[in-house]
């Protein structure tokens, strides 16, 4: 399931050159340390990033990312080596 979600994300707008390149570690994004990235603190660092790419990367839907989810985010737009 994770798989397809983690997929599903270039489909829904979210280019992973644009992810790549403004990629930024996750206490970066995390401005307020609440210890979620929110789709306005994601947005900061990828401005390409859809509300439906984010509500995919949301596994548990609770409205943030948390450090697992969002390097999952990361590791889904990475360029295959």
């Amino acid at each position: 399931m994770k798989k397809i979600v983690l997929t599903s994300l270039f489909a829904l707008g979210l280019s992973g050159a644009a992810l790549a390149q403004s990629a930024t570690d996750f206490a970066s994004v995390d401005t307020d340390i609440s210890g979620g990235v929110t789709f306005a603190e994601a947005q900061v660092a990828w401005p390409d990033l859809t509300q439906e790419a984010f509500t995919a990367a949301d596994t548990d839907g609770n409205g943030e990312l948390s450090v697992e989810e969002y390097n999952a985010l990361l590791a889904s737009a990475a360029p295959a080596q």
